[in-house]
């Protein structure tokens, strides 16, 4: 689209972020009305339907500018109907996919039983093979799409992962009749408005002791469909005045008016995600960090000597380090960490979730401190070389010295972003665990707009007055390690607010019955 540098990473980076934000649609709609399986089966046709306009979209030569062989402001420029029909192919793939993703991981994890100890401990080895499932995805794009894009088309590698997600979604129908389904539960914004709407009309009165606040029967399953009961916590006391019965709180009938009287689960169901907010927060400084490998590690790469043997390779093909550092961790962490970590944790998982992320945020750090420390390198490279104005000659210096930044994130991604799954998916009440892994998936959204609000902050203040900026068109006038520098503060003092944070959470504790499932063939 002949883009500009700086226009082009805001706009991948506010793709990312929106990819991560319709996943509150799945989520709402999974939880409330259609169950996980049914929410996957729709959102995945949305999935296939964007795969096939993009695909369209970057084949056509009329849905795209004119070829031009040098990239500057003489390039002809996309027509508004272009630009229409591009992105609005892209966000109906970002709808489709993040709503997809957000159902089909806790429809996953539904099919471990939380009340028997052997499926619990497999839970978390799922999680791990879950998210190098989409590692080895990712892989497989990251070298064979890329090449094909790069060197064939856009159209034909677009086809190509529309073939793949066509395979995939006949896999997944393929499994309908051997999954475990779990019923909704119920519109779970209602029961948060009520919670509220009860409090506040009971805002006067004095808060009780735990054992005076409503719940249901102990020998009785909770009023919510499909959930466990929630033992009572001490924090966000003034929400327990949602649970204290007074008189018309009740019908004649003895049942509960729900927006005066709730019960304690329902109240607890709100304190766990006002508690889940920090945690969401500071976890989502990792994602600016990882969203730097698809915008500024490409255009540093770009830069440089892409020489491999007779064969030049393309800069966002160093992705693939990334990829090989998650599928080796991955395994390393479920056959070797977990048993090394626990006979010092006590912990037979090894780590806490919340333990996890803080572990990926701390490695997160070194991966900008290695990047910075390559530009300064670069930059000094292309000075001694006399190319500091000549942007199209490549610096002699080779691609792959940005591999120790790609192995830290590689690395840092196992802990964080398997722990974040894990952890909304474990922290979220049952019937809202759609819910919660759009909260994990809300983290990557944050850091993904973060990352353009920066990029767009640091472009505006550093090109004043002619100045080329931080983040030039030319790399060589520019001072990308200020900017990585920047990156690499900005997480370390994240990284002591999420452990205040971490250290202030109190886990959830569940109840009574187990909740019900069923294996059906996709009827709910």
């Amino acid at each position: 689209m002949h883009q500009s540098n700086a226009t082009a990473s805001t706009n991948v980076s506010n793709w990312n972020g929106v990819g991560y934000i319709t996943p509150l649609i799945g989520a709402f709609l999974a939880d409330a009305y259609w169950g996980r399986y049914w929410a996957s089966f729709v959102f995945t046709f949305i999935f296939v339907i964007g795969m096939i306009f993009l695909t369209v979209s970057a084949s056509l030569p009329s849905l795209r500018p004119q070829q031009c062989a040098t990239q500057d402001l003489l390039c002809p420029q996309p027509s508004s109907a272009q630009a229409a029909f591009l992105f609005f192919s892209l966000y109906i793939v970002d709808l489709g996919a993040g709503a997809f993703q957000c159902v089909v991981t806790p429809l996953g994890a539904d099919q471990f039983d939380d009340e028997d100890p052997e499926e619990k401990a497999q839970k978390t080895s799922f999680f791990n093979w879950y998210y190098q499932s989409m590692n080895m995805g990712g892989l497989l794009a990251g070298t064979f799409l890329i090449y094909i894009q790069d060197n064939v088309s856009w159209g034909l590698g677009f086809g190509a992962s529309l073939i793949a997600v066509v395979i995939g979604t006949m896999c997944f129908l393929g499994g309908t009749p051997f999954y475990r389904h779990n019923l909704p539960g119920g519109n779970p914004i209602t029961r948060i408005t009520q919670v509220i709407v009860a409090s506040v009309r009971k805002w006067y009165i004095k808060i009780p002791i735990s054992s005076e606040l409503y719940e249901v029967p102990e020998e009785m399953e909770s009023i919510i469909q499909g959930s466990r009961k929630i033992r009572h916590t001490n924090e966000f006391r003034f929400l327990d005045k949602a649970a204290v019965e007074m008189d018309g709180d009740k019908s004649d009938d003895s049942s509960a008016n729900p927006w005066r009287l709730c019960t304690i689960t329902q109240v607890e169901e709100v304190k766990v995600l006002v508690r889940m907010i920090p945690i969401t927060i500071t976890s989502a400084m990792f994602s600016t960090i990882y969203n730097q490998m698809s915008t500024v590690f490409v255009l540093q790469g770009a830069t440089m000597d892409l020489r491999m043997g007779y064969f030049n390779i393309p800069p966002a093909s160093l992705t693939v380090v990334e990829l090989l550092s998650v599928s080796v961790w991955v395994p390393i962490y479920d056959f070797f960490l977990i048993r090394l970590a626990s006979k010092f944790t006590n912990n037979p998982r090894g780590f806490t979730e919340l333990q996890r992320i803080g572990i990926g945020l701390l490695i997160s750090v070194f991966s900008m401190v290695a990047a910075a420390l390559l530009e300064i390198q670069r930059l000094e490279v292309a000075r001694l070389h006399e190319l500091l104005d000549d942007p199209t000659v490549p610096v002699p210096l080779s691609v792959f010295w940005q591999i120790p930044q790609y192995f830290f994130v590689g690395a840092a991604e196992v802990f964080t972003y398997v722990g974040i799954y894990e952890f909304f998916y474990g922290e979220s009440p049952d019937a809202m665990r759609g819910l919660g892994t759009a909260f994990a998936l809300l983290t990557v959204a944050l850091g993904s707009f973060l990352s353009s609000v920066l990029l767009t902050i640091v472009t505006h203040f550093t090109s004043k007055d002619g100045a080329p900026g931080w983040i030039a068109d030319n790399l060589n006038r520019g001072h990308l390690d200020y900017f990585f520098w920047l990156l690499a503060g900005m997480s370390t003092v994240n990284l002591v607010f999420y452990v205040v944070c971490a250290r202030w959470y109190t886990t959830k504790q569940t109840w009574g019955p187990s909740k019900p499932a069923t294996l059906s063939s996709g009827t709910q």
